[in-house]
């Protein structure tokens, strides 16, 4: 049986290259991960540079599968299988350090769940607590015992309270709620900063917030927002009575004719829920006004609707 590679740290960065790193990011890439260390000592030039000088595809939780395609000294090149991308058919391309990620049989288990807290302690068998997992970490799972359910874990069996998850057959079985959940769920991490490639409660990127809301939702959209506006159903971009909380608002450069650049949720009442730009973090804003107002460019929707105005 071929094994599959598997993120053993809560959260893993996807390196472009392991020359990315700096030796500013060390705690970023250890295991166990000292993340909050890493982004508290990142100085607001060190966390631009993880963009400008593109060191940084995307994050992995905790328990996310991926191909390993070679070992290259302490470094694996990856594929993240769960997200769609454009760079590679089969998922997001990149590097990880080795030691953030475990080889392991697949995992013949009762079905998966899903972290819907922030944040989630998971918990030994011997009840002592053994790492804090991010929002929507997916796991699969044996049983349930009493206030707990038991998961199987690159570390091996654990335990998480009920409380902060909800259950499904597979990966593809979680229910599918309506677009305007994302939106709710979305505000539960106002004020998290902005991170570029970040996928998790500890920081999100534009996309990367966008992708983790409606996926927490149910819903299988690309990673990126250039590969998110070629997906879902278009809503006209002139009529804004048309658009729901829920909607995708897409932002490009020179006035909306370039590059797309940035992506959120339509709240309503002209509102805007996304994670800006570095220095920033999650906010509502209204967007008649903004400096993102001249740059939309389009409008796409996920949940399947009999609205008049899709076209």
């Amino acid at each position: 049986m071929v094994n599959t590679w598997y993120c053993a740290v809560s959260v893993a960065t996807v390196w472009t290259s392991p020359e990315s790193v700096r030796e500013i990011d060390q705690p970023g890439t250890e295991n166990p991960v000292r993340t909050i260390k890493w982004l508290e000592q990142l100085p607001f030039t060190a966390r631009l540079d993880l963009c400008d000088g593109n060191r940084v595809q995307t994050q992995l939780l905790y328990g996310e599968p991926v191909i390993v395609e070679r070992i290259q000294g302490d470094w694996a090149k990856i594929i993240a299988v769960w997200q769609p991308s454009t760079k590679e058919q089969r998922g997001y391309p990149g590097w990880v350090p080795l030691v953030q990620l475990k080889e392991a049989k697949p995992i013949h288990a009762q079905g998966f769940v899903k972290v819907i807290a922030g944040k989630a302690q998971l918990w030994q068998m011997d009840g002592a607590p053994q790492i804090i997992i991010p929002f929507n970490t997916i796991l699969p799972y044996e049983a349930e015992q009493g206030e707990y359910v038991l998961v199987c874990t690159p570390d091996g069996k654990a335990l998480l309270l009920n409380r902060d998850i909800e259950k499904a057959s597979s990966i593809h079985q979680f229910d599918r709620r309506p677009a305007a959940e994302a939106v709710d769920k979305g505000l539960a991490f106002l004020d998290v900063p902005y991170l570029w490639g970040g996928i998790s409660s500890y920081g999100f990127d534009c996309s990367g917030f966008t992708y983790t809301m409606l996926k927490a939702c149910g819903y299988a959209i690309p990673r990126d927002a250039s590969d998110q506006v070629r997906s879902g159903q278009e809503i006209p971009l002139d009529n804004s009575t048309c658009w729901m909380k829920g909607d995708l608002l897409f932002f490009a450069n020179d006035e909306g004719k370039g590059n797309v650049r940035h992506v959120g949720f339509y709240y309503g009442d002209g509102l805007l829920l996304h994670a800006h730009r570095t220095g920033k973090a999650v906010e509502l804003l209204k967007l008649e006004g903004s400096d993102l107002e001249s740059d939309l460019c389009a409008v796409r929707r996920y949940e399947k609707t009999n609205d008049t105005c899709m076209k």
